[in-house]
């Protein structure tokens, strides 16, 4: 079976959507029959073709990456990634016949994916933004983009979202829609717990510094706890467009010494920066499913995020489930866990065992499923 995937992220460039095809992609290559083409967009200026696996090949367009950083992708980028996939895409069907094309995100691949429907049946993972509702910031975007979507949607074999709150989201806009639930999952051999930690409360996000992950309040939070509290660290892991307001605000509060920004961390970084914290707090204001609040989980972290997107399908007795824009909801939270140990252990120890039972081959076992099942030709 020959697969086409479409993805604009992928590995440096993007974030969640990206490990997620990433990893799946490594699954796959574990399958001799399965043949696959990705169609990515690169980081850099140059063209890429990267033999991931002896049946899978990776093509990474340019698409004149300039402005956003490497985990924030603009509109220009996205028109730029469409227009040269649909060129690339009808250069691949004069060598290739497709029996599948899988698209992450509704918009801009599934609509892609839309315009090739006579060549080859689609499916779409619905990753976030994709579902209009999800970001504030594309309110008015999504007027014009919904009946689109919907379209996408519906000419589909499949859809399928990465949790039950994302689920429910987009069938707000079409009811009648029918969406799968396919977890990301979470590699466990990687990421895992490594031992004692110091005396030091660090409070560890790892999210893009964007609007979106309600960081200003967890940077409130802090300032809270510091007044009240000895040794609080507030670890600030990613890259994003609002740093330097997020700097000046922990200046303002008088805490740009308990307030370290690590900038983006290579993904084999990433274990021991969580395993150097007692808690893992995600303020956002919208949200998929959370590969990071996956991670922390594996490496055995409670967790504090608030009630959006799949979050009440992570956090439940791991953790603490807290309103959005709320401080002082976070401060309380992570003040329960510096009053006590015990908890805070114990909370650690099920998000492990959470965490043991996701995995990035059940994923992939589900989405070849459901590639058997729309399979053309």
């Amino acid at each position: 079976m020959r697969i086409l995937i479409l993805n604009y992220e992928f590995p440096p460039l993007g974030g969640g959507a990206a490990n997620a095809t990433y990893n799946l992609l490594k699954e796959f290559a574990k399958y001799d029959d399965l043949q696959i083409d990705a169609v990515v967009s690169s980081e850099d200026s140059n063209f890429k073709r990267i033999e991931f696996a002896p049946h899978i090949t990776v093509y990474k367009l340019p698409i004149g990456k300039k402005t956003g950083g490497l985990h924030y992708q603009t509109n220009k980028d996205l028109i730029v990634y469409t227009h040269k996939a649909e060129g690339f895409i009808k250069g691949l069907l004069k060598e290739n016949k497709y029996h599948l094309c899988h698209a992450f995100f509704a918009v801009p691949c599934g609509y892609i994916a839309y315009r090739f429907r006579k060549n080859f049946p689609y499916i779409v993972s619905l990753r976030g933004s994709d579902v209009p509702g999800y970001n504030l910031r594309f309110s008015l975007l999504y007027k014009f983009i919904t009946p689109i979507i919907k379209k996408v949607w519906h000419n589909a074999y499949a859809v399928a979202a990465n949790s039950e709150g994302l689920k429910k989201l987009a069938q707000q806009t079409d009811n009648q829609q029918a969406i799968e639930v396919i977890y990301n999952g979470i590699d466990t051999d990687l990421f895992k717990p490594t031992g004692s930690k110091d005396n030091i409360f660090r409070i560890l996000c790892v999210a893009r510094l964007i609007e979106r992950k309600g960081i200003k309040y967890l940077i409130e939070a802090t300032a809270k706890l510091v007044k009240d509290y000895n040794n609080i660290k507030l670890v600030l892991a990613g890259e994003g467009n609002i740093k330097d307001e997020l700097q000046e605000q922990a200046q303002i509060l008088g805490i740009e010494k308990q307030v370290e920004f690590k900038g983006l961390i290579e993904k084999s970084g990433l274990p021991e920066i969580y395993n150097q914290a007692k808690v893992f707090v995600l303020p956002s204001l919208n949200e998929g499913m959370s590969n990071t609040i996956l991670e922390a989980m594996a490496c055995g972290l409670p967790i504090i995020a608030t009630n959006t997107g799949g979050t009440q399908e992570l956090v439940c007795d791991n953790g603490f489930v807290v309103p959005m824009k709320d401080s002082n909801a976070i401060y309380s939270a992570c003040a329960k866990l510096i009053d006590n140990e015990g908890l805070q252990e114990n909370m650690g120890n099920i998000s492990r065992q959470m965490a043991q039972v996701l995995s990035w081959r059940k994923v992939a076992g589900e989405y070849i499923s459901i590639y058997k099942r729309n399979r053309k030709g």
